[in-house]
């Protein structure tokens, strides 16, 4: 990594260096370590950016954790170093960059929006010389792979952008975008409103170990080579494959995922293998609230796509990312107003959130203390998946 940022144009300028929070797995304190001793004294400025994307903002014992310093000691540990959470609940915190038109839009798309977006970035990326953008490559249910231009679009971005590329991910469908490498209509769409954005960028794409925080690759240079090197990796190393569908999946959900707005991704990484009329079972009983930052998830419900597409008319003013989780998180499925709606599997709640709650937002629900993983695993059509969400399973 040093020799990567001494080769970099850096001296003298100011850098933002945007990363994750602590909902994806790499070894951040080593990597932060390793930018600021790189960048401490030769640039003008050193600001590290959250992107939140629209997840709650971290704390500062959360911080300290999860960039490796005691808490209330930043400058100790890192010198002239700030952090900051992208503020993304605060306008004021936004530079406005431009519009994406209409037409553009339904070029992008393959003809399935067509709809002008404002482009809005947080302000530190445009008023920093350079942006480095780090942090791991995953398959990703929106995009195909997380990653690269994705920290910019919508890891630090307004809301405009984060609903309409959600909500073209939920009409491509989760099950169809997911781990699909090269440029998804959703990553064409990110790639044009970071074509926008000032200031000169650069890329430390990282790929974990599989079921860890530790190092497998590390690519730097330009966002979308970076990235696309990444994603080719993550893409071995990431995706497991089995030889026939399973009736039932134990997906055991990690404490870094909060609320069912981040455990849901234990849902999404185990579709592809899950037969019709099966089951998905979201372990979690540290899990208490369906989406602490997206209280209208919980008045919606979670219901398949065409169950809104074909309902336009009620649900075409709601935030369309809460409409996109909803539908990821349900899966495929129909809808029409003679049958009602009728899903592709079952999905079922053991977590802390109630009965009551969780057979109002359309899912089944299940005691978590009648859930005994080792004995599940013993079952010959049960598959239990440990620390799940980030391993995307498919059929061979």
């Amino acid at each position: 990594m040093h020799d990567q940022l001494r080769a970099a144009h850096l001296d003298g300028r100011s850098v933002c260096v945007l990363v994750p929070d602590g909902t994806r797995s790499c070894p951040l304190p080593l990597v932060v370590s390793a930018i600021h001793e790189a960048l401490h004294g030769r640039v003008s400025r050193l600001t590290v950016l959250i992107a939140l994307g629209t997840h709650g903002a971290m704390s500062e014992q959360e911080l300290a954790a999860h960039l490796g310093y005691d808490p209330g000691a930043l400058a100790e540990r890192y010198p002239s170093m700030t952090v900051l959470n992208h503020a993304w609940w605060d306008r004021s915190a936004f530079a406005d960059i431009g519009t994406i038109g209409a037409d553009r839009i339904a070029e992008l798309s393959g003809g399935l929006l067509a709809r002008t977006a404002h482009v809005r970035i947080n302000r530190a990326v445009v008023e920093h010389d350079v942006t480095i953008i780090v942090g791991p490559v995953f398959p990703h249910e929106v995009v195909g792979f997380s990653g690269g231009n994705k920290y910019l679009f919508p890891g630090v971005s307004g809301r405009e952008l984060i609903d309409l590329s959600h909500w073209l991910g939920a009409l491509i469908t989760s099950a169809d975008i997911i781990g699909t490498r090269g440029i998804t209509p959703v990553r064409a769409l990110i790639d044009e409103a970071a074509s926008m954005v000032p200031g000169e960028r650069h890329a430390l794409s990282l790929v974990t170990r599989s079921g860890t925080r530790d190092l497998h690759a590390m690519m730097f240079g330009d966002p979308s080579a970076s990235w696309a090197a990444a994603a080719d990796v993550s893409a071995q190393t990431h995706i497991l494959y089995l030889d026939a569908p399973v009736r039932r999946v134990l997906s055991l959900i990690p404490a870094k995922y909060d609320d069912m707005w981040t455990g849901a991704k234990g849902f999404y990484k185990v579709e592809p293998i899950v037969a019709d009329g099966g089951q998905v079972v979201l372990y979690a009983p540290h899990i208490r609230e369906i989406a602490r930052t997206h209280p209208m998830v919980a008045r919606i419900g979670y219901h398949c796509r065409d169950y809104f597409v074909k309902q336009w008319d009620r649900f075409s003013d709601q935030h369309w990312g809460d409409l996109a989780h909803s539908t990821h998180l349900r899966g495929a499925g129909t809808w029409d107003p003679v049958n009602g709606e009728r899903n592709r599997v079952t999905v079922t709640l053991a977590t802390g959130i109630s009965e009551e709650v969780t057979r109002a937002v359309n899912l089944d629900y299940l005691d978590p203390a009648q859930v005994d993983p080792t004995a599940w695993a013993a079952d010959e059509n049960t598959l239990v998946v440990p620390d799940a969400g980030e391993e995307l399973y498919r059929l061979r």
